[in-house]
């Protein structure tokens, strides 16, 4: 894993091309081009990593969360034997968020995070994000209302699944009939 512009202000390409890439994503449609711009300013460095590297490990507290710039990386579930590959449960791509939940509620992540090739991370530090909440509330509540949007819909898609999963129970496993 390797840090980039790590303490030092952005130059105005990469903010450009930070703030680009944070419109383009999710979140932008939420906090628009303006905050797009104040978060693009605001990510303390970007990490590049490796196959394999972690981002994330499972039950390890962090102060950071990150939006993918390039490359894929996946949720991953380590398996407690040391022979058995861990399992692979989401592949995140260009533009989602990763951390955000853990950073927000201060819980550690329940899963690990690991490159799946060469990839480049935005880091967004509590102690810049932060100030954001008195400095430009409309934009964290814009932030926050996206985070919250994203858990419904993942809450909606588990019922639909469990609701799926009893009616095949309670047909005898017959299916849908």
């Amino acid at each position: 894993m390797t840090e980039t512009a790590q303490g030092e202000p952005a130059n105005a390409e990469a903010v450009a091309r930070r703030c680009l890439l944070i419109q383009q994503a999710p979140i932008g449609d939420y906090i628009g081009a303006e905050g797009a711009r104040i978060l693009a300013e605001r990510a303390s460095s970007e990490i590049r990593l490796k196959a394999g590297d972690y981002l994330l490990r499972e039950g390890e507290p962090t102060t950071s969360f990150y939006l993918v710039a390039s490359g894929k990386l996946v949720r991953i579930r380590e398996s407690e034997r040391s022979d058995r590959k861990p399992q692979i449960l989401h592949v995140l791509e260009e533009g989602d968020l990763v951390g955000e939940l853990s950073f927000i509620d201060g819980t550690p992540p329940t899963l690990s995070v690991m490159a799946l090739g060469e990839a480049t991370v935005l880091q967004f530090k509590a102690e810049d994000f932060r100030p954001l909440i008195s400095e430009h509330p409309q934009l964290m509540f814009d932030f926050m209302r996206a985070v919250v949007k994203r858990v419904h819909h993942t809450l909606t898609d588990i019922a639909k699944q469990q609701t799926a999963l009893a009616d095949y129970i309670s047909s005898g496993g017959k299916g849908r009939q």
